[in-house]
């Protein structure tokens, strides 16, 4: 008897499904175990929290200003937060489903290129990646990215096997402008499948409708990557490139190559290495590259990278599941589960760190429900540095009652996402009016240097004329009320 994912392969198209529907329903799974996250939001997935809650008027006021290249996702979440309101279940369950499409493409590319064991084991374990699993239950834009690339991916392959027709070109385009739109960083996809072409010496007419798509797609994403350059102020936070950061990309390309190895590719001949290891290298190289121009190496403006390695991992599996079959026939259908078992109880502590509050640097709801316990009546509160509004941002209803004394206008209508404050000596002057101020600000583990003039002014105000007399951090945030120290008589 065939193995039940062989007969699945040969079989009717309704067994044919679970190629992709067994590392889909895997993936929604791992994404939805411990969604919530104990109920905390970090400070990427607030900035999504208070744009989402925005009117979509304040929205593209700010898109004018910041964070134009996540627009796209901004206006999208806003809608789901109309639709369904505001929440954890809203803000992340669209990167758990994004990334569960992403696996699902790896499912139907294994199995297209190399068999049936290689699509879902490389679906499967597209989940378990340390890299994804952070991304399933995170509120920002990198996992539906992911999803397109997956996608666009899939079609390729559909194309160059000769399968496709003008609407898979038309598809492929659209894909790769969505992608673009979220994240223009993502067009480094096509450059991996460039060197797909070149590799599996595809055809004339495939390179010209390539080039035609690929084309179109970059044409309608380069006025967003024109106008995101005049904002390049909001990432230059990320540190310059070193060697040391280069060891978890070269660990993966080991993996990768490995796999790589065991497909046997062969010039001219599409297979699972062909699509892959382009899809893994090509990105990851294309960062390091642009970040030795300008610091931009994150991990997650290339996740989805990832989609090329869970494919490599899936052609060693199924290089596995050959090996066995050779010799023991009847237990090859056994390896696939015993390596997902395996990986899963092996990545379990990693899997259980990702979903504590503790694997992001902090979290702006604990803090709230502090402000909301250690606040009186007629008390001022003031944000160091003031991207610490998050808090009041996401939570106002712990606010309620307080003064933001440094503020003069608000988030919402200064286009940004913290707000204008005044000047420094009207914060000063404000400021020594005050009978008891509350501050929220970093925990010491997670605070970085006070550099700018208004927040020097803050601190040095509430040392010299305030006296702390309640204190608590929590996840990486930290809620301080001072009490003004009576003059000496």
């Amino acid at each position: 008897m065939a193995p039940p994912l062989t007969a699945a392969r040969n079989g009717p198209g309704a067994r044919r499904v679970l190629v992709w529907l067994i590392p889909m329903a895997w993936t929604v799974s791992l994404g939805l175990w411990g969604l919530s996250r104990q109920d905390s939001v970090w400070r990427d997935e607030a900035a999504t929290w208070m744009v989402a809650r925005r009117s979509t008027a304040e929205i593209w006021h700010m898109l004018g200003n910041i964070d134009v290249v996540h627009g796209c996702y901004y206006l999208l979440m806003h809608a789901l937060f109309e639709c369904f309101g505001a929440g954890t279940t809203t803000l992340r369950l669209p990167s758990v489903l994004a990334v569960a499409v992403a696996a699902a493409c790896v499912g139907l590319i294994g199995h297209r290129l190399s068999g049936a064991w290689v699509g879902p084991a490389g679906g499967m374990a597209f989940g378990l990646l340390p890299a994804v699993q952070f991304h399933l239950q995170e509120g920002r834009p990198y996992a539906m990215v992911a999803a397109c690339a997956g996608i666009a991916t899939w079609l390729l392959v559909v194309l160059l096997q000769g399968r496709g027709r003008t609407v898979h070109w038309i598809a492929y385009g659209a894909t790769v402008l969505t992608s673009g739109f979220l994240n223009w960083l993502s067009l480094l996809v096509l450059p991996a499948h460039l060197a797909t072409l070149v590799w599996a010496r595809a055809g004339r007419s495939v390179w010209k409708r390539w080039a035609a798509a690929s084309a179109a797609a970059t044409a309608c994403v380069l006025p967003l990557v024109l106008f995101s350059r005049g904002q390049s102020a909001q990432v230059l936070w990320i540190p310059p490139l070193t060697w040391h950061m280069l060891i978890g990309p070269a660990v993966l390309l080991a993996i990768g190559g490995a796999g790589a190895l065991l497909d046997r590719p062969r010039t001219g001949r599409l297979s699972v290495a062909t699509v892959g290891l382009p899809l893994l290298v090509v990105p990851q190289s294309g960062l390091v590259g642009l970040s030795l121009f300008q610091p931009l190496f994150l991990d997650r403006y290339v996740l989805f990278s990832m989609v090329g390695l869970a494919l490599l991992i899936g052609a060693a599996v199924g290089a596995a599941v050959r090996a066995v079959r050779a010799r023991h026939p009847r237990a090859s259908v056994w390896v696939v589960p015993a390596v997902v078992v395996v990986a899963t109880v092996a990545l379990l502590p990693q899997s259980l760190a990702k979903r504590s509050p503790s694997s992001r640097v902090d979290d702006v709801l604990a803090v709230a429900s502090d402000v909301r316990r250690m606040k009186e009546p007629g008390n001022a509160v003031l944000f160091l540095p003031s991207v610490r509004r998050d808090t009041q941002s996401v939570s106002p209803g712990a606010f309620s009652g307080l003064r933001d004394i440094a503020l003069v206008r608000t988030p919402g209508e200064s286009g940004t996402l913290e707000g204008v404050e005044a000047s420094p000596e009207r914060i000063r002057a404000v400021m020594l009016t005050q009978r008891r101020i509350l501050l929220v600000t970093d925990s010491h583990r997670a605070a970085a240097p006070v550099t700018a003039a208004r927040d020097k002014v803050k601190a040095s105000v509430l040392k010299e004329y305030f006296t702390a007399v309640a204190d608590k951090q929590v996840r990486g945030r930290r809620v301080t009320v001072y009490a003004r120290i009576a003059p000496a008589r």
